[in-house]
């Protein structure tokens, strides 16, 4: 898809982290942007903040794990701004903590929002597109999909899900004038960690999450399968670990990410117990 200009997207999770900035970067294509999340208040102030940026917004408040309401929220979407040509399926939630700590309601919230959700909004919509010949389905995923994270393990299947069912997904639609890409961030500014007053690894690259918004923009237009966001040192390590799990694992203790994480699920638990 080589213009977004006056193209309506489809945004979740467009009040917080991330999607905030791609809400703006869609604005400054000149964009119709469906903005979907939790927060009414928060979708308003992004919604006139695409406007003055030159797009047109529309907010829905909406909470995606509602599977069996997501019929109507398309149909809604449809009177709303007539056709749905892009999708971005950007909503997420983690919750750090030992494998062993998560609830069964934990699990399942986050593989619905993370990866159900996803696959049954991308269901309910890719028949128009198919049927016109025209559109595009972006995936946020992560890194912690192309290796496993150590105490957010269920955000890591959710999101190693969601990268091969975009790969599944990409094969499907080869003949038809339909794209799908996912896209797969790092540590960025907008993460949860900085929540909890720390720092990523002193050896990680953290990017901005303005250039996750730009690097969406970028897998629409050029119609890219995957896109990580860290660099080619990155894929090299990506790929490497594949082939050799353990050293993967090596990495991410000597880089001090496992240490974070194990940090990050300390001060969550903590704070949880708390309130």
């Amino acid at each position: 898809m080589e213009t977004i200009a006056g193209k309506t997207v489809v945004l979740t999770g467009a009040s917080g982290g991330i999607g905030v900035f791609i809400a703006r970067a869609l604005a400054r294509e000149k964009a119709t942007v469906v903005a979907i999340s939790r927060s009414h208040e928060s979708l308003e102030q992004i919604c006139a903040e695409v406007e003055r940026l030159g797009g047109r917004g529309i907010s829905i408040p909406f909470d995606i794990s509602n599977l069996e309401g997501l019929s109507d929220l398309v149909q809604r979407i449809y009177e709303l701004a007539g056709s749905i040509d892009i999708l971005i399926n950007n909503a997420a939630i983690e919750k750090y903590r030992p494998f062993q700590n998560y609830a069964l309601n934990d699990i399942h919230s986050i593989l619905t929002t993370n990866l159900l959700a996803p696959m049954e909004l991308t269901r309910l919509i890719l028949p128009n597109m198919i049927n016109r010949n025209s559109g595009h389905v972006v995936n946020i995923a992560s890194g912690s999909g192309k290796k496993g994270a150590p105490y957010n393990s269920i955000y890591s299947a959710s999101k190693a899900g969601l990268i091969v069912w975009t790969d599944s997904m990409r094969q499907e639609l080869t003949n038809t004038n339909v794209g799908i890409s996912v896209v797969c961030p790092g540590y960025t500014k907008a993460g949860m960690f900085l929540k909890f007053g720390l720092s990523a690894p002193s050896l990680a690259r953290v990017s901005e999450a303005n250039d996750v918004a730009l690097a969406v923009i970028q897998a629409i237009k050029q119609n890219q399968g995957e896109v990580i966001i860290d660099g080619i040192l990155t894929r090299l390590l990506f790929s490497n670990i594949q082939l050799f799990p353990k050293f993967g694992d090596r990495i991410y203790r000597w880089i001090g990410l496992t240490k974070l994480n194990q940090t990050c699920a300390e001060n969550q638990m903590r704070n949880e117990n708390h309130q």
